[in-house]
């Protein structure tokens, strides 16, 4: 059942947004000037895994792994009020090539004309029968139509073959992936839809991370990932970090120069009293002003059902991203979309 804005508004559900009076007053008018906040989570219902797209419709498409079956799918134009608008796949045409396995970590993606979906599909320690797969649908809300598996662990002989992501570099398209086995690398073919032929695969990173995505900004590439126990509900560890690199194959490094090859990073995001478990980040996306803001999941102490949707602000600090305080923010300001 699709939900819109008002059932949520009236459900209760749908409450993230408020404005608060800012402490400073008008220079000019003396007026005290009100500010748009919104708190964390942005959606308080289990959303693990986000990913994300500004979309040719101008609405804003987030998926996630299927707490709610079938991959689902929510849009909003700011960011913080979303309703959610379907799933991508139905119970008869959700991919298969894993028996009984989930649709996790899915990664979207615009190529060639189209929207392009790729997911991993696996049961729980299944690490060497999961997979990533692909799907495509000329609409952001889909229904996206499989176009089956790119590869299994026993195929390409990768241990726990999930967590896709899909990055262009130079022309040429890339598939990145990997859970606590290593994180590996390989070529695509031009539309995407498969390995190209010949590619082989290169190991980019230790067996600390999971959940990884690049970021290219100010002449580097930072790979953000996940380290920690995602799914303890209270006692997850999962972090969020980063390393940076000059070329997209790495090596990726720490302020210190130490490289993610030996599971050396710096922290972007780890938990606090009110949120553990804060990770598996979704691509930055920017507002009207140019600034940066970054989705993942975390588990709300207050009520650690499931894992919420969160997301905060990442700024640029001497070459470096950073959010604020490196913890879960409670409440802030806005993004501004005009």
């Amino acid at each position: 059942m699709k939900t819109t804005f008002l059932s949520l508004l009236l459900t209760g559900v749908f409450f993230s947004c408020e404005t608060s009076h800012a402490t400073e007053e008008n220079s000019s008018s003396g007026v005290e000037e009100t500010q748009a906040t919104y708190k964390n989570p942005v959606i308080p219902y289990s959303l693990p895994d986000p990913t994300i797209i500004k979309a040719n419709d101008g609405f804003f498409y987030l998926y996630a792994t299927e707490d709610i079956r079938n991959t689902p799918i929510h849009r909003s134009r700011n960011l913080i009020d979303w309703e959610e608008t379907g799933t991508a796949f139905t119970s008869d045409t959700r991919p298969a090539f894993e028996p009984k396995g989930g649709l996790w970590a899915p990664d979207i993606n615009y190529i060639e004309g189209r929207y392009v979906l790729y997911y991993s599909m696996s049961v729980w320690g299944g690490e060497w029968t999961c997979g990533i797969g692909v799907a495509v649908a000329d609409k952001p809300e889909g229904l996206f139509e499989d176009r089956g598996k790119l590869f299994r662990s026993n195929e390409i002989d990768v241990q726990n073959s999930i967590d896709p992501f899909y990055i262009e570099d130079n022309g040429e398209k890339y598939l990145f992936w990997g859970s606590f086995r290593g994180i590996y690398a390989i070529e695509l073919a031009a539309d995407g839809l498969s390995v190209k032929e010949g590619a082989e695969k290169k190991r980019i990173a230790g067996t600390a991370y999971e959940g990884v995505y690049i970021h290219k900004h100010g002449g580097y590439y930072y790979m953000f990932a996940s380290v920690g126990s995602c799914c303890a509900g209270v006692k997850s560890t999962y972090t969020t970090v980063v390393g940076r690199s000059e070329a997209l194959f790495g090596p990726y490094l720490d302020k210190e120069g130490k490289s993610m090859t030996d599971n050396h990073h710096e922290i972007l995001i780890k938990g606090n009293d009110r949120f553990k478990g804060t990770g598996h980040n979704s691509e930055i996306v920017s507002d009207d002003e140019g600034a940066d803001w970054m989705f993942y999941h975390a588990i709300d102490v207050s009520n650690p059902t499931g894992r919420v949707l969160m997301m905060d602000r990442v700024r640029w600090e001497n070459g470096w991203p950073v959010v604020d305080g490196g913890v879960p923010s409670l409440s802030a300001k806005m993004p501004t979309f005009n």
